[in-house]
C-alpha cells in the first residue's frame, strides 16, 4: 500500500474512509505534513437485503500500516455512524481520543462492551478552548445537531485552517438550550479558511430543517390521547429525544421503562453524568413495568430502524420475553429511514398494524426531525467560513453532487470544490488540488463478533 507522505511532501492529504458517496460508516483521515488525524470512526448499516452481517466498519488497512504517524482520533458527535467502529479500530492500535464529555461518555459504553475501556485514552474538550496535538492546533466549536454536545472541529495548518462541521443543522430552539453560536464560528474563521469539509445528508432539501422543539407538540398530542401503553422507538444515542418523551410522560403522570440494552445502557450513562434528568420514582425496570396500568406506562425501546435483533422488531414479531402487541397500544417510530432500511421498517410497521395497534411514524405525523441542513443552512455555513476549497461529505454520490453545485453558487471557485468518494486521496496546496491516488477500500463487516472482508 503507497505511503503517500513519500510522494508529496509539501502540503495536506485529505483520505475518507467512510461516509462519501454513502449514507453512515463516517471516517476521514487528514494528514499535515507527517502526522495523521482521524476524525470520526462510525458502522453503516446493512440494506434489507443483506441478512447476515450486523454492520460494516472502515477498512483500517491503510491506517494500521501508518500507525506511527497518527496523533488522534477526534469525534464530532456520539452517533452510531460516528463512533461505532471505533472498538475495532482501538483493538488494531491504542490511539488517544478527543471528544465532548458526552461523546466520551456514549464511547466508553461502547469501549466497556470490548473490553478496552480501561486502556483507552479519552480526553474530554470543551467548546472554543484550542489544545495542542502534535504540530497542530485544534479547537472544537459547537454546532445543533439530534444529539447534545455535538462539534464541529478546526484544524489550524501552516496552509491555513481546514474546517470539519461534522452533522449539523441551524437550530435556533435546540432541546437542550445551546442554539448555534455564530459568533464563535466567525472567530474560528476570521484567520482564513483553506477547507470547508460539510455535512451533506439533506442537500438536495430547500429551504430549512424544521427545529427539535416541534417534536414535543406532537409527543404531547400522542401520548395525551392515548388510552393504552405508548412504545416510542428511536435511535439508542439520541439522548435529548428520549428526554422529550420523558418530560412528556411526566405531564400525563405515566412511568417509563427502556427495552433494549443500548439504551438501558446510555441512559443510564447520560442521568450519570447529567445529561438526562429522570426522577427515581418514574423510571422502573421492564419486568415491574408490565405490570403497571396499561394507561400509565411510556416504553422507550431500540429498533426505529428495523433491526432484527432490537427491542421493536421483536415486539413486532411477537417474540419479545417481556412485550406483546395489546389492542390499544400506541407505537412511535421517531426517527427517519437510513437508505436500505426502508423495506425493513415498513414490515415492522405493517406487522405493529396487523396486531391492533396505532402507530405513529414520519409519513403520517410529525414524530421525528432530522437532525441535518438543509439547503439554506448550507449556504450559510460556506458564506460563514469562505472557504478556498470545499469538499461535501456524509452522503450518498447524488447528495455530494448536490452540495458541491451549491458551493459553488455561494463563491466556491468551481475548480476548488471536490466531488470525492472513499478511498480517493485528495492533495491540497496553497496554490491547487487535486486527487493523486487511491488507496483501496474493502467492505468489512461485522456478524456477532467476527469480522470478515468481503
Amino acid at each position: 500500500m503507497i505511503n503517500y507522505i513519500q510522494n508529496k511532501k509539501n502540503g495536506i492529504r485529505i483520505i475518507p474512509f467512510g461516509g462519501l458517496g454513502e449514507i453512515g460508516k463516517n471516517m476521514m483521515a487528514i494528514e499535515v505534513d507527517k502526522e495523521i488525524f482521524i476524525i470520526d470512526c462510525g458502522i453503516g448499516f446493512p440494506g434489507q437485503q443483506v441478512t447476515d452481517i450486523d454492520f460494516y466498519i472502515p477498512d483500517f488497512s491503510y491506517l494500521v500500516e501508518n500507525v506511527e504517524r497518527i496523533k488522534a482520533i477526534l469525534v464530532t458527535h456520539g452517533h452510531e455512524d460516528h463512533i461505532g467502529a471505533i472498538p475495532y479500530l482501538i483493538k488494531n492500535m491504542g490511539l488517544p481520543i478527543y471528544a465532548s464529555s458526552l461523546t466520551n461518555g456514549l464511547i466508553r459504553v461502547k469501549l466497556k462492551e470490548h473490553g478496552l475501556a480501561a486502556e483507552t485514552e479519552l480526553n474530554d474538550i470543551e467548546p472554543g478552548v484550542p489544545i495542542k496535538i502534535g504540530n497542530v492546533e485544534i479547537e472544537f466549536f459547537r454546532v445543533c445537531h439530534s444529539i447534545p454536545d455535538a462539534m464541529g472541529i478546526s484544524i489550524k495548518t501552516p496552509l491555513g485552517k481546514i474546517i470539519h462541521t461534522g452533522d449539523f443543522k441551524i437550530d435556533h430552539t435546540p432541546v437542550d438550550g445551546k442554539p448555534t453560536n455564530f459568533q464563535a464560528m466567525s472567530t474560528v474563521a476570521g484567520e482564513g479558511v483553506l477547507l470547508l469539509c460539510s455535512d451533506s445528508t439533506y442537500s438536495e432539501n430547500e429551504g430549512y430543517t424544521p427545529s427539535e422543539f416541534i417534536i414535543e407538540e406532537a409527543f404531547n398530542k400522542v401520548i395525551g390521547e392515548a388510552k393504552g401503553r405508548v412504545i416510542v422507538a428511536t435511535f439508542a444515542s439520541l439522548i435529548s429525544r428520549m428526554q422529550q418523551v420523558i418530560d412528556v410522560a411526566a405531564k400525563f403522570d405515566r412511568k417509563v421503562t427502556i427495552a433494549g440494552k443500548s439504551m438501558i445502557n446510555n441512559v443510564k450513562m447520560a442521568r450519570k453524568m447529567g445529561y438526562m434528568n429522570i426522577p427515581d420514582d418514574m423510571l422502573v425496570p421492564l419486568d415491574e413495568a408490565v405490570k403497571i396500568k396499561d394507561g400509565r406506562v411510556v416504553i422507550l425501546a431500540t429498533g426505529a430502524q428495523g433491526e432484527p435483533s432490537s427491542a421493536l422488531t421483536r415486539i413486532s414479531n411477537s417474540d419479545h420475553k417481556h412485550l406483546k402487541i395489546k389492542k390499544g397500544d400506541t407505537i412511535v417510530v421517531s426517527a427517519s429511514p437510513i437508505p436500505g432500511n426502508e423495506k425493513a421498517i415498513s414490515k415492522t410497521i405493517d406487522n405493529l398494524f396487523r396486531q391492533g395497534a396505532e402507530v405513529f411514524y414520519n409519513k403520517n405525523s410529525q414524530v421525528h426531525v432530522h437532525g441535518h441542513a438543509s439547503r439554506e443552512e448550507l449556504k450559510l455555513m460556506i458564506s460563514l467560513f469562505k472557504p478556498k476549497y470545499f469538499i461535501p461529505i456524509h452522503g450518498e454520490y447524488r447528495h455530494l453532487v448536490a452540495h458541491a453545485r451549491l458551493a459553488r453558487k455561494t463563491g466556491v471557485d468551481k475548480e476548488n470544490a471536490f466531488v470525492i468518494e472513499d478511498g480517493e486521496v485528495l492533495f491540497l496546496t496553497g496554490e491547487s488540488g487535486q486527487v493523486v491516488g487511491n488507496i483501496e477500500t474493502k467492505l468489512v463487516s461485522v456478524k456477532g463478533n467476527k469480522i470478515s472482508n468481503r
